[in-house]
C-alpha cells in the first residue's frame, strides 16, 4: 500500500520551512553560497520496531552484496508488497539499522536534499532532515546509499554535501561541503559515491585540488587523516572499497584518471600505497577484489573491463594493468558492481556488450573472458540491480520485474519472476534485512516481505 502520513512535530520550537515561509516563492533556488546543510527538521512518529538486522551501507556491511541468513525463505512464491513510498526522481538505495530505513531523497517542490527515516515493518515515515540546494534535473537527483552504524547515519548528497545525524533522533551532528573545503568537481549526473563508516571514521574521496581521500572522526566531524591528491584524480561515481591486499588493509578507489590503494592500517592510515592509470571518463561500478593481489575494474561507455595486479616487494607496493578488454570481450558492467560468488563472477553487461548485453551472465574467476552461463534471450535487465540471498540471485529488471534464480556450481535456474511495478529506470541498489527486501524505480521505493 502507499504510505500516508500526518505532518506534525512534537516540539513547538522546531521551525518548519514551507514554500514562502522564508519569503521565497515555492521551489525557488538559493545560490550555492546560501546552502545551510541540514538546517530543517520534521518529526512525524516514533518507531516501536524490535527488528535487529542491518544493511549498513552500499553492498552491505561486508561490501559483497551477498546475504547469508538462517531464515527459510520460499523463493518460488510471490513476495508480498508491505509498503511503498513516492520519492523525488532518483536512484538512491536505502540503508537499514534495527528496523529503521534511511534514504537520501530530493524534493523537487522544495528544491531540497532530504534524509528520510522510515519504519521497516510499517513504512511509516518517522522523521526527515533537509536543506535547500539549487539543482537542475539531470537524469534524476539523488543516487547514493547512506552509511549507518549504531549511533549515526551519514549522507553524501548529489552536490557533494555530507551530513551526519543521530540515527534515532535525527539530530544534526556535523556537516561538510566538499566543493568549498576541497575544491571537489562534482561529476556529471551528480555524485554517486557512497560514504563508508569504519572504526568510528567516515571514509570519503573528495578527489579535490589537493586532497584525494579523507577520514573524518564520526563523533566530532574533525579530520582524522588526509591523502594528498598527488595522482590528480577527479571524483567518479564509484565508491571506495575496503580490501586486504598482501595482508595490508587498504582502501581502493577508482577515480577519473586511475585506480589507487590507500592504507587503512592505523600505523600509516591515509598513505598512498600504489596507483595505476586507467582512462574511462565515466566510472560507476566499484572495484572488486578477486584474489589476494588482483582487482577487477569495470566501466561503461565502451570501457569494458580490466584487471589490476598489486605487487609487494622489499617493503613497497606497486601495481599495473595485466589485462583489459572491450565490453563484448569479457566481464563488463556500466552501472551496477558485479558480484563474486564462490569463484563465479556475476554481472549484467551494458548495451555494447554484444550478444550477452543486458543478460545476467556468469564467468569463472579463472577466465573472465568467456561466459560459463547466461540468462535466456528474453531475460535482459538493462541497468537494473541484483543481489544474492543464500543460493539465490535476485535480479530487478529496469522496468520493475523481479527475477529469482537458483545458483548452481556453474549455472543458474530461473525459479520465478514477479512484476513489482510497471516502472522506469528501476536502478536503486537492493537492500535486505529481517526478511524484508527494499528496492525501487526512479519514483518509488517498495518494501517486499519474503515468505
Amino acid at each position: 500500500m502507499v504510505v500516508f502520513w500526518k505532518f506534525y512535530t512534537p516540539d513547538s520550537n522546531i521551525k518548519i520551512q514551507d514554500p514562502g515561509r522564508d519569503n521565497r516563492p515555492e521551489g525557488s533556488a538559493r545560490n550555492l553560497a546560501e546552502v545551510v546543510i541540514g538546517e530543517h527538521f520534521m518529526r512525524f512518529d516514533e518507531s516501536s520496531s524490535t527488528l535487529k538486522e542491518s544493511w549498513t551501507t552500499f553492498r552491505g556491511s561486508d561490501y559483497k552484496n551477498i546475504v547469508r541468513t538462517n531464515r527459510k525463505h520460499d523463493f518460488s512464491k510471490d513476495f508480498s508488497i508491505q509498503w511503498s513510498v513516492e520519492t523525488g526522481e532518483g536512484y538512491a538505495g536505502v540503508a537499514i539499522y534495527d528496523g529503521l530505513v534511511y534514504v537520501l531523497d530530493y524534493d523537487e517542490r522544495l528544491s531540497s536534499d532530504m534524509l528520510r527515516c522510515f519504519d521497516l515493518e510499517t513504512g511509516k515515515e518517522l522523521w526527515r532532515r533537509w536543506y535547500r540546494v539549487p539543482m537542475k534535473r539531470n537524469h534524476g537527483f539523488s543516487r547514493t546509499v547512506s552509511a549507518v552504524n549504531e549511533k549515526y547515519v551519514v549522507t553524501f548528497g548529489p552536490m557533494g554535501y555530507v551530513m551526519c545525524c543521530d540515527r534515532i533522533t535525527g539530530d544534526l551532528k556535523w556537516t561538510m561541503d566538499l566543493q568549498k573545503q576541497f575544491g571537489t568537481e562534482v561529476p556529471h549526473w551528480y555524485a554517486g559515491q557512497c560514504p563508508r563508516i569504519e572504526n568510528n571514521q567516515v571514509i570519503l574521496a573528495p578527489a579535490g585540488d589537493e586532497t584525494l581521500m579523507i577520514g573524518v572522526d564520526i563523533e566530532t566531524g574533525e579530520m582524522a587523516w588526509q591523502t594528498p591528491n598527488s595522482v590528480n584524480y577527479k571524483m567518479s561515481h564509484s565508491s571506495i572499497m575496503p580490501m586486504t591486499i598482501h595482508g595490508k588493509k587498504t582502501y581502493v578507489y577508482v577515480g577519473v584518471g586511475g585506480v589507487c590503494g590507500v592504507s587503512a592500517e592505523a600505523s600509516d592510515k591515509g598513505k598512498l600505497l600504489w596507483n595505476v592509470a586507467w582512462a574511462p571518463s565515466v566510472i560507476a561500478p566499484s572495484p572488486l577484489q578477486i584474489s589476494n593481489d588482483r582487482i577487477l575494474l569495470t566501466a561503461g561507455y565502451g570501457a569494458g573491463g580490466a584487471v589490476v595486479q598489486v605487487n609487494y616487494a622489499e617493503g613497497r607496493f606497486s601495481a599495473n594493468l595485466i589485462d583489459r578488454w572491450r565490453p563484448n570481450e569479457g566481464v563488463s558492467s556500466e552501472q551496477q558492481t558485479p558480484i563474486l560468488y564462490e569463484q563465479m563472477m556475476i554481472t549484467i553487461p551494458p548495451k555494447d556488450g554484444g550478444g550477452v548485453r543486458g543478460k545476467v551472465v556468469a564467468y569463472s574467476v579463472s577466465n573472465l573472458r568467456t561466459p560459463i552461463w547466461e540468462s535466456a534471450s528474453d531475460e535482459r535487465f538493462g541497468l537494473g540491480p541484483y543481489l544474492i540471498i543464500d543460493q539465490h540471485l535476485l535480479a530487478f529488471k529496469d522496468d520493475g520485474e523481479l527475477f529469482v534464480y537458483q545458483i548452481g556450481s556453474r549455472n543458474m535456474t530461473l525459479v520465478k519472476k514477479q512484476r513489482i511495478v510497471d516502472g522506469h529506470d528501476a536502478w536503486r541498489p537492493i537492500a535486505y534485512a529481517d526478511g524484508y527486501l527494499v528496492l525501487g524505480d526512479d519514483r518509488w521505493i517498495y518494501c517486499l516481505k519474503l515468505n
